[in-house]
């Protein structure tokens, strides 16, 4: 658990303060990058790419 945390804080760079305010507007970021890595993880999965390599680039360049 603790691996995926802090890959998933630096691939959406949350380390800090999350830019939201409260706690639904909070939830609904942090469900919605759960949601976008997973079709990422998909979508790579499918086209026979490295899952983990070069991750944050490729949501970058989206």
């Amino acid at each position: 658990m603790e691996n995926f945390n802090e890959h998933f804080k630096g691939i959406f760079d949350s380390h800090g303060a999350v830019p939201t305010q409260g706690l639904i507007a909070t939830q609904r970021f942090v469900l919605g990058a759960i949601l976008v890595y997973q079709i990422v993880r998909l979508y790579r999965l499918e086209q026979h790419l490295p899952l983990n390599v070069g991750l944050k680039p490729f949501l970058k360049a989206a």
